[in-house]
């Protein structure tokens, strides 16, 4: 089995060898979300090795995307599940409007907790 340096294809500048690496873009026009800078931000501080593995593979991107989709995913089922657990619903919506927002909003702060715990910082 060969190794991720025996796979690159590397050309020659001046004295050196400098490896062919690019980034493929076959996402389409996927714009990154929040969860998906702060994966990269994660990756680049504190998991220097996966970020240069991903890099040299040329799958960060397709890394980012992914987190970035599944995290928006998770956040809104967490949210979902939440509200419906509390009987937090329309009819609380209409009677008492600020307080569905708070308790809508502690909501959200849990399931981004969770969600950046389990799966961004892992």
């Amino acid at each position: 089995m060969k190794n991720l340096r025996e796979k690159l294809e590397y050309h020659q500048e001046k004295d050196y060898l400098v490896p062919n690496i690019a980034i493929k873009n076959n996402l389409g026009n996927y714009q990154i979300g929040k969860y998906g800078y702060l994966r990269l931000d994660y990756l680049k501080s504190n998991k220097k090795g996966y970020y240069t593995e991903f890099m040299l593979e040329g799958t960060l991107l397709e890394h980012i995307v992914a987190i970035d989709k599944e995290a928006n995913k998770q956040v809104r089922n967490i949210i979902k599940n939440l509200a419906k657990a509390n009987n937090v619903d329309e009819m609380l919506k209409e009677r008492s409007p600020f307080e569905w927002v708070r308790l809508m909003n502690n909501f959200k702060n849990t399931a981004e907790e969770i969600v950046l715990k389990e799966l961004i910082y892992n």
